[in-house]
């Protein structure tokens, strides 16, 4: 074989496990009862779960604990996910800017015992376009 043959499988073998690992880093979107069976099987993979925050008849979030005076890395909420399970949510960072004004919730993390410990917090925060404004402009 000629060098540059030998090159060639090297460098193809280079990207597919490059490809190979940043596969296994990929999560999956699951429901709260998902990554509770997960755990329970053993399996401590990253998973994402969607949902909105938990609020009374006012639209106050309710349980969330936050108080940078006393730990500024700690961040707890209950979120509820689209099957409408609640779950207890920690994030061992600062609470988001915005968070209470978001409309969904996804977060990445995986559950350790009782609580989803998450790593990631994505907000999606209501648009700044109200629906009326968006017709009084389709009328001009």
């Amino acid at each position: 074989m000629k060098k540059s043959h030998i090159f060639g499988i090297i460098i193809i073998g280079l990207a597919i496990m490059i490809i190979m690992s940043t596969a296994g880093d990929a999560s999956t979107y699951v429901t709260f009862g998902e990554a509770i069976e997960r755990a329970h099987d053993g399996d401590n993979s990253k998973v994402h779960v969607v949902g909105r925050l938990k609020k009374d008849a006012q639209g106050h979030i309710v349980n969330m604990q936050y108080d940078p005076l006393v730990d500024p890395n700690y961040f707890a909420f209950t979120l509820v996910d689209t099957n409408k399970v609640e779950q207890r949510v920690v994030y061992f960072n600062p609470k988001p800017q915005d968070f209470e004004r978001s409309e969904q919730v996804v977060i990445t993390g995986n559950m350790k015992q009782d609580v989803f410990v998450a790593d990631k917090i994505l907000l999606k925060c209501p648009s700044k376009y109200v629906e009326k404004d968006i017709n009084k402009t389709a009328s001009l």
